[in-house]
């Protein structure tokens, strides 16, 4: 990969009418310092990192990822080696998690993640301690789903660990865009300000007792949609693996989505404190 061709590529799928696509990116690693960190509904941890190692940094996509990078148990940070355009991780693995970019800032040097905040989990655990002055290594992102703005509409659905990325997909979304975003949440304290195009509905599903990644709420709003005959949709899902298992058979049988019109993704597992459907497909 030449350091333009993601370029060329998120063009060329911007401007076309086959779907949406997976574009790489050359991929970096860098050392951030938080320099803020707040609560942004009850569920959400924001922290705001800044320095020079953002320099050059990519953003192109509202799904795209960066992976944080932590001490073994015993300190030692074990860190991948940049070679070329990509990295080579050592064995084993580091400790690492996968993180949405919520918004990237190049003028003010500034990069924002929402930490889902849970009992157990590694990095929420860190990003519930962290300060500013923290500094933490990040590594990507290594690509982002490339999604042209020609559908009639958009279905955007997850729980609160995809609330980041609906967050940015509602905001990059062009004015005109009509569809639906349904997020689960506890309750209404967990809700969050979204900007989205008026032709948007934002529906806020709270499951109230219910554990998370128990309820059916999102599989019953979902299949509750009527979508015009004859329009084209794109669908992103994003939550607990359990709960987007049947949502993939709705997406091939009812939608019937064609290749590069739907992403269906598992973000967490109940009983996996820090489940990681990506960690195992890390690249040399």
């Amino acid at each position: 990969m030449n350091r333009a061709a993601h370029l060329e590529r998120i063009a060329e799928v911007l401007d076309g009418a086959a779907g949406g696509a997976k574009v790489p990116y050359p991929i970096g690693l860098r050392e951030v310092t938080v320099r803020d960190a707040r609560m942004v509904g009850a569920g959400l941890r924001r922290l705001t990192f800044t320095g020079p190692g953002l320099a050059g940094f990519e953003s192109h996509a509202p799904t795209e990822h960066v992976r944080l990078i932590y001490p073994d148990p015993d300190g030692t940070l074990r860190l991948p080696e940049q070679v070329d355009l990509a990295l080579k991780w050592p064995r084993p693995l580091p400790i690492s998690r996968e993180y949405t970019v919520r918004r990237y800032d190049p003028v003010a040097g500034e990069l924002d993640i929402d930490f889902a905040l849970h009992p157990g989990g590694h990095a929420a655990g860190w990003a519930a301690a962290a300060t500013p002055g923290t500094s933490v290594y990040i590594a990507g992102p290594p690509g982002g789903l490339v999604v042209p703005f020609t559908y009639d509409r958009y279905l955007l659905a997850g729980d609160i660990t995809a609330l980041p990325a609906i967050a940015r997909w509602l905001e990059e979304l062009p004015a005109t865009a009509a569809g639906w975003a349904f997020i689960e949440v506890v309750d209404a304290t967990e809700e969050i300000d979204l900007v989205a195009p008026v032709g948007v509905e934002v529906r806020w599903l709270h499951r109230g007792s219910v554990a998370p990644g128990a309820s059916d709420l999102l599989e019953r709003a979902i299949r509750a949609v009527s979508i015009p005959e004859g329009e084209r949709v794109y669908a992103w899902i994003a939550a607990e693996a359990g709960v987007v298992r049947p949502l993939r058979r709705w997406v091939r049988e009812v939608l019937r989505a064609e290749p590069g019109d739907a992403e269906v993704t598992a973000y967490w597992k109940r009983g996996h404190a820090d489940f990681d459907e990506d960690h195992e497909a890390v690249a040399d």
